[in-house]
């Protein structure tokens, strides 16, 4: 071949590269301060010990099928069960990982004829299934009440008809910031709606034993919310928690969790050990949420950077370089803090996002708070 065929994807690669958005794998170094493991729990010798007791009594490690075939496992069953009791909802289902779940809720659940209001600043697994759904889609303006009701009013005056679905993140990934979830409540409910609410970043961290930001309102026949188990659980997949209809509906009419092979049977062991744990290591919660203060204390003194108040805590510096440049000089100094760069945030709010967890000690924060400031005065 004489590379004709590869030169428009090196282009882009090349485009990429001059405008400093060419991404590349790099290994875990330094201090932790970009990880979802929130609670530490990832390494916990407890969730470990866990797998390694289903090994020894012969849990297998593949699925060897999707779950409407062979792939169906009692350890599958038995992390349903446990977080449907946990999280107070009908049933629960258990995906390969968060993206394919969102993706998966979004492309199956809203029908045809339908009208789904999205987050704007949602995951991209959100957008990628309002995307490939079969529902007419908007876009509302970050955590605004009044443009998801605007939306609405405009699409039922317009002659829609079908059922409304709004979709959010509880606790948003790049800006740290919560959900109004009493006021989407209210609104889903005066509009017979649907809300479906991703708690990736509140579950285990956030809510009553870590059940997450909306943990009052799941169980309502119109909540549906997903629970990332890669994130604070340590482990791998989400569920899908909500009515039992819609969790058979989703068996019986949603591609990604009928033609996928199942996860691990490991995955559910892991992820129903760190769900106990959540309610057996309440400490773990409390430490992680005093790390959250002393940071945002330390953040406000030395950079004058206002605090999120939650283990996500963004530093929007704006221009690409020049996140890019404050990132690899923290890093050179041992703090494993990571660049943001379009289009995963929005074009001119390039960041650090400095993610807090139980990896890392005070006095690690007070040196990386020293580190950031020097950095950034000299950048």
């Amino acid at each position: 071949m004489n590379g004709a065929p590869l030169a428009r994807y090196d282009a882009t690669l090349q485009g990429l590269a001059r405008k400093d958005r060419l991404r590349t794998l790099s290994p875990r170094t330094g201090l932790d301060f970009s990880s979802n493991d929130y609670l530490g729990l990832a390494a916990s010798r407890r969730l470990g010990d866990a797998v390694a007791a289903a090994i020894a009594r012969g849990t297998p490690v593949g699925a060897t099928g999707s779950r409407l075939l062979r792939g169906n496992a009692p350890e599958h069953e038995e992390l349903e069960a446990d977080a449907a009791a946990f999280f107070g909802t009908e049933r629960a289902l258990f995906f390969g990982s968060g993206y394919i779940a969102n993706f998966a809720l979004l492309t199956a659940l809203p029908q045809k004829g339908d009208l789904l209001v999205l987050d704007e600043l949602a995951h991209a697994s959100m957008h990628e299934g309002a995307q490939a759904g079969r529902a007419q889609f908007v876009l509302a303006a970050h955590s605004d009440i009044n443009a998801v009701e605007d939306a609405i009013t405009s699409w039922r005056a317009g002659g829609g008809t079908g059922r409304v679905w709004i979709a959010v993140e509880s606790l948003y990934s790049m800006d740290g910031d919560r959900a109004p979830m009493d006021s989407l409540v209210a609104l889903a409910a005066r509009h017979e709606a649907f809300l479906v609410v991703d708690e990736a970043h509140a579950t285990g961290v956030w809510g009553p034993d870590g059940r997450g930001l909306a943990a009052a309102f799941e169980g309502r026949d119109n909540i549906i919310a997903l629970h990332t188990c890669g994130k604070a659980l340590g482990a791998s997949g989400a569920l899908v928690t909500g009515p039992g209809t819609l969790c058979d509906y989703l068996v019986n009419r949603c591609r990604p969790f009928i033609y996928a092979t199942a996860p691990s049977p490991l995955m559910a062991v892991a992820a129903r050990e760190a769900l106990a744990m959540l309610s057996d290591e309440t400490m773990r919660r409390v430490q992680l949420h005093e790390r959250i203060v002393f940071a945002g204390r330390q953040l406000t003194e030395r950079c004058g950077v206002i605090p999120s108040g939650s283990q996500i805590q963004p530093v929007v510096i704006g221009d690409v370089r020049r996140t890019m440049a404050v990132a690899a000089a923290l890093q050179a100094r041992g703090f494993d803090i990571r660049g943001i760069r379009p289009p995963t945030v929005p074009e001119g709010t390039s960041r650090l996002r400095i993610s807090l967890t139980l990896n890392v000690g005070e006095a690690d924060i007070s040196a990386m708070v020293e580190a950031l400031a020097e950095v950034l005065g000299s950048a």
